[in-house]
């Protein structure tokens, strides 16, 4: 059974350690710690309701890997949490996540956003809420994780700008995002508070035969359409080495969450 947030669980986010991911692609560590963490350590306590199932926070379905999954703090930042499969899965590129068996773990990343609102001791409106996943060339650990976090300020307000040219299939943004230093990205829009649909499948089906999900990211961004009505913005950037980009998606994210704190942007992180 899924372990809802309680006072004892919202106090422990508070004195686990913060342990995941590494984020820049050319820092080196060992790929398989993240897979270490889910299946060595978190998966055996949930299996004993063990609780918390340190140093995951949540472990659902600990006795059937292949519908499970663990949320785990992440290291960077106060309210950024991860969201893993049980079952071994690399990253965007395995061929499990295309299955119409394989869990919507990127359903289950858009629930764990009540951890990040644990976090701030606040409800926080859905289009400030942003997952990500990164591509395999921008990424240091082989093991699936969703990061899941607040957009940046200035993300957000040029999302809002563009909102009528994000149509509901995939197609380029008529300008970069800011702060990625060029980088194109692909959008489309998906109606449904909830998602009905896997934006794995979405994104792969949109690829054209030369291409490979191994390069890219995919990001999604909770919003509203013009009439008021749920959805959610998909983007996703495509790695070129030869540019110098990697497919890397996670600098999206505002670590210091302005939009729900107040924060002024020109105090966030470069």
């Amino acid at each position: 059974m899924r372990r809802w947030l309680t006072a004892c669980s919202i106090a422990a986010l508070f004195l686990l350690p913060a342990l995941a991911i590494a984020r820049p692609a050319w820092h080196r560590e060992n790929p398989n710690v993240l897979w270490h963490f889910v299946h060595d350590l978190c998966q055996p306590k949930g299996e004993r309701n063990i609780y918390p199932p340190t140093p995951c926070i949540e472990v659902d379905h600990a006795d059937n890997p292949a519908r499970g999954h663990v949320v785990f703090k992440d290291r960077d930042g106060r309210h950024q949490y991860l969201v893993l499969p049980l079952a071994r899965i690399t990253g965007i590129e395995d061929p499990l996540l295309l299955k119409a068996a394989t869990p919507n773990y990127l359903a289950a990343a858009w629930t764990a956003r009540l951890y990040v609102e644990a976090a701030l001791h606040r409800r926080v409106p859905r289009d400030v809420i942003s997952l990500v996943v990164n591509s395999a060339y921008g990424r240091t650990q082989d093991q699936l994780h969703v990061h899941v976090d607040c957009i940046r300020a200035d993300v957000h307000a040029q999302l809002q700008r563009m909102m009528p040219d994000i149509k509901p299939h995939w197609h380029m943004l008529p300008e970069p995002l800011p702060r990625q230093g060029g980088q194109p990205y692909m959008a489309r829009w998906l109606s449904g508070a909830t998602f009905t649909t896997s934006p794995f499948r979405l994104l792969a089906r949109a690829l054209p035969p030369n291409d490979r999900m191994a390069r890219h990211s995919l990001v999604v961004v909770g919003a509203w359409d013009a009439r008021g009505r749920p959805g959610f913005i998909l983007l996703s950037a495509r790695a070129d080495t030869a540019l110098g980009r990697v497919g890397n998606s996670d600098n999206l994210q505002d670590r210091r969450c302005t939009l729900a704190t107040g924060r002024k942007a020109e105090d966030l992180s470069p």
